[in-house]
């Protein structure tokens, strides 16, 4: 299907009871005569089971992963697609990504079907447009990775924007909570994360989007790992911009260093905030000009300079 096609107003929305994510589970209800104690064990015992779920597709992510961090390395970008529930844990992953990684806004984007509004305003029907979604990608080339949300994995708008992103040559990956659905065809790496049915049918913000923020986590994450955006387990390219931050970024310099609060607070300062700077400043003694021109030529890998 081409992006200059659209669906008819229910094609990919019939047997809706085909999908896993719109059955009925009795075992797993929330039956109103339950007390509140059992409810709460219902929704705890039924959630157990995406991290089951999501384990069986690493080697799926991994595959994803492995293929988008040489584009993201010569200058690509890492953009989501969704819809609803999907759509809003989209714009959630993107918009961490620059505090935590000190990204460029546009390197980690996000585009919701109904635009802004639908963040906190439900646009529901706006997901059933296959032209919106192509038409709204942003113009993309073969070092970007659109990654596509759809729990149910025939989202139209969704559908559009792959179809255009596969149209310009971009890496494609998609993530749905179904087996054999639409968007597994249409992307170069699907990761269909099979959760079971909600405890209420259909409700795909419950498990399904856990499954799906779990899977966006690893996405992100590792490729900011495998950029350099990282040491260990410590965020050294997170952008200091309050004083909770400026107080993290000092404990990360004093834990790399061993130097003291002070020194580190002064070595932030002296290199505005760049925690990678600060850290080769002090394990070098060299002036920040010069520690940012050492961590720019290991391509901002801080464990290869040190």
């Amino acid at each position: 299907m081409s992006a200059n096609e659209s669906l008819p107003a229910m094609d990919g929305l019939a047997h809706l009871d085909a999908l896993v994510t719109e059955q009925h589970s009795p075992r797993n209800g929330l039956a109103e005569s339950l007390s509140t104690a059992e409810l709460a064990e219902a929704m705890n015992n039924a959630d157990t089971e995406v991290p089951r779920a999501v384990r069986a597709t690493i080697p799926a992510i991994v595959a994803a992963i492995d293929e988008a961090v040489p584009r993201l390395e010569r200058g690509g970008r890492l953009i989501y697609v969704g819809a609803g529930s999907s759509g809003r844990l989209a714009v959630l992953d993107a918009a961490e990504c620059p505090p935590t990684f000190r990204t460029d806004p546009a390197q980690v984007q996000a585009i919701i079907a109904g635009g802004d509004r639908a963040i906190r305003t439900a646009s529901e029907g706006a997901e059933d447009d296959f032209a919106a979604g192509a038409a709204e990608l942003p113009a993309v080339g073969p070092d970007d990775v659109v990654v596509g949300l759809s729990a149910s994995g025939r989202t139209p708008y969704v559908l559009g924007a792959i179809s255009a992103a596969t149209e310009a040559g971009a890496l494609t990956v998609g993530i749905m909570c179904n087996r054999g659905v639409a968007l597994a065809t249409a992307v170069n790496h699907p990761i269909e994360v099979v959760v079971g049915p909600e405890v209420l049918a259909g409700s795909t913000r419950l498990k399904a989007g856990t499954a799906q923020k779990l899977v966006l986590n690893m996405l992100s994450t590792i490729i900011m790992v495998r950029l350099g955006k990282t040491y260990g387990s410590l965020m050294v390219d997170m952008k200091a911009t309050n004083g909770k931050l400026q107080a993290r970024a000092v404990r990360i310099i004093t834990t790399i260093t061993g130097v003291d609060s002070d020194q580190a607070a002064a070595a932030l300062r002296e290199s505005d905030g760049e925690v990678k700077t600060a850290v080769v400043m002090l394990t070098k003694s060299v002036p920040a000009p010069t520690a940012r021109a050492l961590v720019e030529q290991a391509d901002g890998h801080l464990e290869r300079v040190l």
